[in-house]
C-alpha cells in the first residue's frame, strides 16, 4: 500500500468524521445529560464499531451485501429504525424534562442513572457507528477498493482502520471536553429540552434520509 493511498484515505476519513452525522449528535445529547465519562464511553463504542466495519469488510461482507439488493435494503432499514429510535427517545426525554418539577430533582435522577450508564453508552456508540449510513456505505462500497486482498490485506486494513479510528478520536475528544466544560450552561432546563429536542429531530431526519434514499433506488 503506497503512501499516496494512506494520505488520500486519511483525508477522506477527516472529511467523513467532521461532516455532521449521527455520532456527533449522539455525543451532543449524551455529554450534557450524563457527563464526559458517558461521552467517552460513547466514543469507545464508536471506535470499536469502526474496527468491526474493517473486519466485516475483510471477511467479505461488503461483496455479499453489494451483491444482494435485499440484504443491503435490510441493513439500511435497520440503521434507519435505530436512528429513529434514538430520535424518539430524545424527544420523549425532552417532554419528560418539561414535566419535571425542579431542576434539582432532574439532576439527582441523572446522577443516579450515571453509575449504570457506561455499558449503555458504549452500546449506543457502538450501534450508532455500526449502523451509521455514511460509514456503512464507505466500508461497503469504497473501502474494499483500497485493499489489495492478495497482498497483506490484514495489515492494510489494520493500518487504514486505525487511521480512521485515530481521526475519530482526535476529533471527538476535544468536542467531549468542550461540552463537559460547558456543563453549567447545559444545566438550564430550557436549554436541555432544546438540545434533546434538536438531537431527536436530527436523528429522525437522518432516519428519513436513509429510508427516502432507499426508496428512490
Amino acid at each position: 500500500m503506497s503512501i499516496d493511498t494512506i494520505l488520500a484515505f486519511a483525508m477522506i476519513c477527516l472529511l467523513l468524521v467532521v461532516s455532521p452525522g449521527p455520532n456527533g449528535v449522539l455525543i451532543l445529547k449524551t455529554v450534557p445529560m450524563y457527563g464526559k465519562k458517558s461521552g467517552i464511553s460513547n466514543l469507545f463504542g464508536i471506535l470499536t464499531a469502526t474496527y468491526v466495519h474493517g473486519a466485516l469488510s475483510f471477511f467479505g461482507l461488503s461483496a455479499i451485501v453489494l451483491s444482494s439488493a435485499t440484504l443491503f435494503l435490510i441493513i439500511k432499514i435497520i440503521g434507519a429504525v435505530y436512528l429513529a429510535f434514538l430520535g424518539i427517545k430524545s424527544l420523549l426525554l425532552a417532554i419528560k424534562s418539561k414535566k419535571t418539577e425542579t431542576l434539582k430533582n432532574e439532576i439527582i435522577e441523572k446522577q443516579q442513572l450515571k453509575g449504570k450508564s457506561t455499558a449503555g453508552s458504549i452500546g449506543e456508540g457502538f450501534l450508532t457507528q455500526l449502523l451509521n449510513p455514511k460509514v456503512s456505505m464507505f466500508y461497503l462500497a469504497a473501502f474494499p477498493q483500497l485493499i489489495d486482498f492478495q497482498n497483506a490485506a490484514i495489515l492494510d486494513i489494520a493500518v487504514l482502520v486505525s487511521i480512521h479510528s485515530m481521526t475519530t478520536f482526535l476529533w471527538f475528544i476535544p468536542f467531549i471536553f468542550l461540552l463537559g466544560k460547558s456543563s453549567k450552561v447545559f444545566q438550564s432546563n430550557t436549554l436541555q429540552r432544546f438540545v434533546q429536542s434538536f438531537t431527536g429531530i436530527v436523528f429522525l431526519f437522518f432516519s428519513y434520509k436513509i429510508l427516502t434514499a432507499e426508496s428512490k433506488s
